[in-house]
Parts: C-alpha cells; structure tokens; sequence
C-alpha cells in the first residue's frame, strides 16, 4: 500500500494573525462568563451533579468467600500479565491440596492500573475498585500486601460497560 504525503505550501503573501489572535481573545471571554465546574474536593466529594465513572481503576481488592479466605487459588497468572511487573506472589499448599498465596503484594507505585489481572483471574479474586483516595505519609505503605488487599471494602471496578454490545 502506498503512503500518500501532502505538501502544505506556505503562503506567499505576508499574512496577519491578527484575525486568529481576536477569534482565541473572543473564545477566552465567553468561557470566562460561563458558569465554573469547579467542585471544592475536600469539602464537598461526590454529589449528584458529580460522580466517579464506574470504570474507573483505582485501588485494588482481594475478594474473600464466606469463610474470611482469600479467593486467590496462586496460579500465577496476575504477576505473568502484569505489564509493570507489580505483583509479587508466593504460592503455598495445605494438606488437603489445597493452593493459597504465602505472600501476595502489589506495589501501587508501579501499578499502571491496567486491570489485567482482575481480567485473566479465573477465580475473580481480584479487582480494581473506585477507591482513589489513597494518600499516605510513607512509600512503603503502597505495597499492598494480602491482608490489606483482603480488608479494602470499596466497590469494584466494571472494567467496561455491560449493555455495550461491543464489550462482549
């Protein structure tokens, strides 16, 4: 396939921009008398008028079944995915056979947030939620480790849109 170039000839007369400085001057005025969108964060969070989007990829979650347990069965497919290479997992068996992680971190430094692997868990285990208030005081407080991942409470992320039929 050939690739088509454009030449773009450039004018021959002198020209003014004086035209096009008063056109951005006339469009700085009018968003000037528009009404502000600003929202005072720390005092007023989410209201009607404004809401996180439900795909949004904030904080991860590590599910848990009925017992308290972590649904992770370590199978090593989160930490094989992840593209910033953020978690770090130690699989460990029981005596039924069982396979529960020893050690199940993720460095929210690192994370892109790409929520790969809530897609490739086969056990839904874990998730991106909307939590995107995270501020700590030290950085090793971002290493999220499996007992902190197993206390978060905040929603899920979906990831995309259920009625798009383009998502299925």
């Amino acid at each position: 396939m050939a690739i088509g170039v454009k030449v773009m000839r450039r004018p021959a007369q002198e020209v003014s921009y004086i035209r096009a400085t008063l056109k951005g001057m006339a469009l700085t005025f009018k968003h000037m008398l528009q009404p502000r969108y600003t929202m005072q964060y720390p005092e007023h969070r989410q209201t009607d008028t404004w809401q996180i989007a439900t795909r949004w990829r904030g904080t991860h979650r590590m599910m848990t079944d009925e017992q308290g347990r972590s649904k992770c069965v370590a199978c090593g497919l989160c930490p094989q995915v992840c593209p910033a290479n953020c978690i770090k997992l130690v699989p460990g068996e029981d005596e039924a056979g069982h396979r529960y992680p020893l050690i199940y971190e993720i460095d929210e430094f690192r994370c892109v947030f790409c929520g790969y692997c809530q897609e490739v868990c086969p056990e839904e285990a874990i998730h991106v939620g909307v939590h995107y208030e995270n501020a700590e005081y030290s950085r090793d407080r971002f290493v999220y480790d499996l007992e902190r991942l197993s206390a978060q409470s905040h929603p899920v992320s979906t990831l995309w849109d259920p009625a798009d039929p383009r998502g299925q």
